[in-house]
């Protein structure tokens, strides 16, 4: 049987104090870290009002995670409907502190159930919404989607700007700057410059 004990109001000053203490715990000791009573102590909270907002530490992180998602889905949309879509979203996926909360999240996954299918299924969405602006930005530069399928470009962009931000955080270099010099003449390829957009790249090329 469902507990019918009272959680708090899910729009509660308190309730995103604890969400923004437990994303912070994560980032800066891990996830493993992230008890009830630290993410009190970070949230200036007391520890009680963890299991008054949340029923179980499980439920904590899907909140701290949906939250973070639908964040980031809005990010996403606005990186779309750039001028330079994809310059846009290869700068998304370069966020230093959205990669280390979902490494976390990743590694979190391993453990708790519910956390590894809420990733999937937000990951789904990320990925379908992505491809569809790929899909239309190679159609207008007449790129044969054998050639360059936009699927396979949307993994490499995100896995490759994941990679660099990890190992910029382990103190690595060796290769990064060549391989963002490398992105950078693809996306100046397909879009244009930094600032211009793809329409502007046509008309000068019409020119």
């Amino acid at each position: 049987m469902a507990s019918t004990r009272r959680i708090g109001a899910e729009g509660s000053k308190n309730r995103a104090l604890l969400l923004d203490a437990t994303e912070q715990v994560m980032l800066d000791q891990g996830y493993a870290a992230a008890t009830s009573r630290r993410v009190a102590a970070q949230a200036g909270l007391k520890p009680q009002l963890v299991h008054y907002y949340f029923r179980t530490m499980d439920d904590l992180f899907l909140a701290v995670f949906r939250r973070r998602a639908e964040m980031g889905l809005e990010r996403q949309a606005e990186a779309l409907a750039s001028p330079q879509p994809l310059r846009a979203l290869w700068e998304f996926s370069n966020d230093a502190s959205g990669t280390a909360l979902t490494m976390e999240f990743t590694a979190l996954a391993g453990h708790r159930k519910a956390i590894r299918s809420e990733i999937g299924e937000y990951g789904e969405k990320f990925r379908i919404r992505a491809t569809e602006t790929i899909t239309r930005v190679l159609t207008d530069r007449a790129i044969d989607p054998d050639d360059l399928p936009p699927e396979v470009l949307l993994v490499l962009m995100t896995s490759v700007s994941r990679v660099l931000v990890m190992e910029d955080g382990l103190g690595m270099s060796v290769g990064h700057a060549q391989t963002r010099a490398m992105i950078e003449r693809w996306l100046t390829r397909l879009e244009g410059p930094p600032g211009t957009g793809s329409a502007a790249l046509e008309a000068g090329q019409a020119g």
